[in-house]
């Protein structure tokens, strides 16, 4: 089994910068995708960004130029820096890895922006 850990959330205003990490542990030889989710009150939790065991990386439209993801896959940690922060970038933060039977999921990093 795969287990994550998330850290680096927190409250921003907009314009700001925060940096998530997440690592893995646990049988981590078989995780082929590390991403980022995120789910704002009321709203489906969507993809922001992945990163793939050969180093490629995707991310949503809406966060393109403004957060980047990142990865070490020896360490098995991905992270994802986040710049010119918005209202609309406030949500749970949820790192996930795939590639091991059943998806694994962190226990989520609140990120709020304020005006």
């Amino acid at each position: 089994q795969v287990q994550l850990v998330e850290s680096g959330g927190g409250l921003v205003q907009t314009g700001d910068s925060l940096r998530l990490s997440c690592a893995a542990s646990g049988d981590t030889s078989c995780i082929s995708v590390m991403s980022w989710y995120r789910q704002a009150p009321g709203e489906e939790r969507e993809l922001v960004a992945a990163f793939t065991h050969g180093g490629s990386t995707w991310s949503r439209n809406s966060v393109k130029g403004r957060f980047t993801i990142s990865g070490d896959n020896v360490k098995k940690t991905v992270n994802l820096q986040m710049n010119s922060l918005k209202l609309e970038d406030t949500a749970v933060y949820y790192c996930k890895a795939t590639g091991c039977g059943n998806d694994a999921w962190g226990q989520g990093t609140q990120v709020t922006v304020s005006s």
